[in-house]
């Protein structure tokens, strides 16, 4: 029998499997949806629907540079186990490569996007690669940069991608300075690159924080603004990265590293996989012991 859009968009939507083995499947077993799903099953296709509400913290964050475009993504799965897998980092690849080239908006757009232009859709690549890979994944987030010729891009993966940084740097293509302000960045955690980046408002909070603390602790209060004026220089050191001092040479601040060589940062990302996410509550011996009945 004729195979029509609207089955294969039913068969999907029960197993999660991609367009053309939802296809194949029907025409396979003759237009019959539940025999298509059983067959879906047997091939391992249909494993993705099943996983959708596990809990997928793990991951692993990925740099892709092409010429002056670069991309920081992250993708999660269920264990660190994956993150391993040649399978899974390649999937990291393939990913990256698509966001560089067709440059979506956002993550709704990319998964709607065929892969790289061509064919399955990057979600039902995903799905696919779900099915082989026996665990949930999901692209999270990603964000791409652009540069000049004149720029540079510095890309630093943390312990296999637990944390991933990349830099801009205009005024200097030295790709090594800019790396080097990337892993102080995935050390030290700053919000943003200058004190400009800060809100009135959030100045203004820790401000009033500062002077109650002052207060409370019993200084006389027409000293209270002085001191209050200092420990804000403190704070601006904790959060933004050109005020704190670089890891690899303490003893000065990464503002002045980054004029020495001519430069100036025009921005940064940093993604920690899993941040602000729900984890597991799995401890070490069962999360080996579901590798193994797998």
């Amino acid at each position: 029998m004729a195979i029509t859009a609207k089955m294969v968009k039913e068969l999907r939507e029960k197993t999660g499997a991609g367009m053309m083995d939802c296809k194949k499947a029907l025409q396979e077993t003759d237009g019959d949806i539940d025999q298509a799903v059983d067959f879906l099953r047997e091939k391992g296709i249909a494993k993705a629907a099943k996983k959708a509400d596990r809990i997928a913290a793990e991951g692993s964050a990925h740099i892709e540079v092409q010429g002056n475009s670069a991309v920081l993504l992250e993708v999660n799965c269920e264990t660190d186990f994956v993150t391993k897998n040649d399978q899974f980092k390649n999937v990291l690849s393939e990913l990256g490569k698509h966001l560089i080239e067709q440059k979506p908006e956002s993550v709704e757009a990319a998964l709607e996007q065929k892969l790289h232009g061509d064919g399955e859709t990057v979600q039902e690549y995903i799905n696919s690669n779900i099915a082989k890979i026996g665990e949930k994944l999901s692209l999270r987030r990603f964000t791409i940069l652009e540069k000049t010729d004149n720029d540079a891009f510095g890309a630093y993966i943390h312990m296999g991608g637990s944390i991933g940084v990349l830099t801009l740097l205009a005024g200097t293509t030295d790709q090594d300075a800019a790396k080097d302000v990337a892993m102080h960045a995935a050390a030290v955690n700053p919000r943003y690159v200058s004190r400009d980046e800060v809100s009135e408002e959030e100045v203004e909070k820790e401000r009033e924080v500062l002077k109650t603390q002052a207060l409370n602790e019993g200084k006389p209060e027409h000293i209270v603004e002085k001191m209050v004026e200092g420990r804000l220089g403190k704070f601006f050191e904790e959060i933004c990265l050109l005020e704190q001092n670089f890891v690899k040479d303490p003893d000065q601040k990464v503002k002045k590293f980054v004029a020495d060589k001519g430069a100036e940062v025009k921005g940064f990302v940093r993604y920690e996989v899993g941040e602000g996410m729900e984890k597991r509550e799995d401890n070490f011996a069962e999360e080996v012991m579901s590798q193994v009945k797998k």
